[in-house]
C-alpha cells in the first residue's frame, strides 16, 4: 500500500509500505477514505519534536472495514467507521472510566499499525476503538467531513471545554484560533455558555470563530492579550480553555482567569519546562488547571449523535483537500497557516 511517511523536517513522502494483516482475533483492518493532518503533526514536521526517519504518519483515519478477525463482534466487514487518534482496549480500568488515552493496553496508528495517513490501517482492540458510522449516512460526503474531526480536533475541544467546567449561561475565553481552538468554540456553545471570547492572531479564522459561536474575539498578543480579556469580562472569566499548546499560551490562560476560576488544557505543553509555568499564581489565586490529552473516544457517539441530527457542524475546519500525493504539500500550507485543517483523501474520490 502507499502511505505518508516521515523522513527529515520537512520532508514527508509517500512510499510503499506493507500493507497491514490481522495479526491478533481483536484486529480489523481498514481501509482508509477520509484522514487529515494534524496541527500536532507540525511539531515533527518542524523539527521541535523527535520522530524516527522512515515512519508513517497520521493518526485520525475514517474508513471501510475490509477484514476483521475472529473476536470481533462491534464492527463487520462493509461498516464505515472513524478511529480516535488513540486506540484503546475499552475494558480496562481507565477506558471503563472514560480515560481511553491512558489504555493499559493501549496503541498509535504508526508503526506496523500503517499510519492514519495511508490506504489502510489496523486497528487493534476493534472493538475498543471504531465508532460505527450508521448505515443511512455512510456514504453522504457532507456527513463524513463533519464526523471526521471526531477523530481527534472535536473531541479535544470537547475535551478543553469540559475540563474548564464550561456549561449553561458561563463565560468562556479560548485561547488559539487553530482547529481545535474552534472546535472549542463550538464545544462551548454546545454547553451552553453565554459569552464566548475566541483569542487568536487570524482575522479569518476569528471570522470563523464567530460563525461558530463566538461572542467577542480578541485578536491583541502577550499582556495586551489578557488585558483586553479581563476588560471584556471585568476582572477574567471563571473559564478558559487553552488549545494551543505552547507555554505563552497557557501563562495567557493562567494571567486571564478569574481568582477561583479553571483552566482546561488540551494542547501539548511545548515550552514550559524552558520557560517555565506560573504555578505560584495559580496557588495565589485558587485556580484549578485540568485536562491533558484528550480520551476522544469517551465523547465520541454523543457528538456523532448532534453532527447526525444536524446540531453540530465542525467541517469548516477543513480549508483544503488533497489526494495522498499532494499530502506533503498540505503539510506546507498547514504549516505556512494558508489552511486551517487539511483533509486527506488516501484512496481519492473513490
Amino acid at each position: 500500500m502507499r502511505a505518508a511517511v516521515f523522513n527529515a523536517p520537512g520532508e514527508i513522502d509517500v512510499e510503499e509500505r506493507p500493507r497491514p494483516e490481522i495479526e491478533a482475533p481483536t484486529d480489523a483492518i481498514v481501509r482508509v477514505t477520509h484522514t487529515a493532518v494534524c496541527g500536532s503533526d507540525l511539531w515533527f514536521y518542524r523539527g521541535d519534536s523527535d520522530r524516527d526517519a522512515g515512519s508513517p504518519v497520521g493518526h485520525e483515519p475514517m474508513g471501510i472495514v475490509e477484514e476483521v478477525g475472529d473476536d470481533v463482534t462491534s464492527v463487520d466487514p462493509g461498516d464505515r467507521v472513524l478511529a480516535p487518534f488513540a486506540i484503546s482496549c475499552g475494558e480496562c480500568e481507565f477506558c471503563r472510566k472514560g480515560l481511553h488515552t491512558s489504555c493499559e493496553n493501549g496503541d498509535s496508528w504508526g508503526g506496523d499499525n500503517g499510519g492514519g495517513q495511508g490506504e489502510y490501517v489496523r486497528s487493534t482492540h476493534a472493538d475498543g476503538t471504531l465508532v460505527r458510522v450508521p448505515d443511512r449516512h455512510a456514504d453522504d460526503e457532507d456527513t463524513l467531513r463533519s464526523l471526521l474531526p471526531l477523530t481527534d480536533v472535536m473531541g479535544t475541544g470537547h475535551h478543553a471545554a469540559v475540563s474548564a467546567g464550561v456549561e449553561e449561561g458561563s463565560t468562556v475565553a479560548v485561547i488559539g484560533d487553530g482547529a481545535v481552538g474552534l472546535c472549542g468554540v463550538l464545544a462551548a456553545r454546545r454547553l451552553g455558555a453565554e459569552r464566548i471570547i475566541a483569542v487568536g492572531h487570524h482575522e479569518d479564522r476569528l471570522e470563523l470563530a464567530e460563525e461558530f459561536g463566538a461572542t467577542e474575539t480578541v485578536s491583541e498578543r502577550g499582556e495586551a492579550a489578557v488585558e483586553r480579556i479581563r476588560e471584556l469580562t471585568y476582572g477574567g472569566p471563571n473559564h478558559v480553555m487553552e488549545c494551543v499548546g505552547a507555554a505563552s499560551a497557557m501563562n495567557t490562560a493562567i494571567d486571564a482567569v478569574r481568582p477561583g476560576g479553571t483552566i482546561g488544557y488540551v494542547g501539548v505543553p511545548y515550552g514550559v519546562e524552558e520557560e517555565g509555568l506560573d504555578v505560584f499564581g495559580m496557588f495565589g489565586q485558587n485556580v484549578t488547571l485540568a485536562g491533558g490529552v484528550a480520551p476522544v473516544r469517551a465523547y465520541a457517539e454523543e457528538l456523532m449523535d448532534d453532527v447526525l441530527q444536524g446540531t453540530l457542524d465542525p467541517a469548516p475546519i477543513f480549508t483544503e483537500t488533497v489526494g495522498l500525493d499532494e499530502v506533503a504539500e498540505g503539510y506546507r500550507m498547514m504549516d505556512e497557516r494558508e489552511a486551517i485543517k487539511v483533509l486527506v483523501k488516501p484512496h481519492g474520490d473513490a
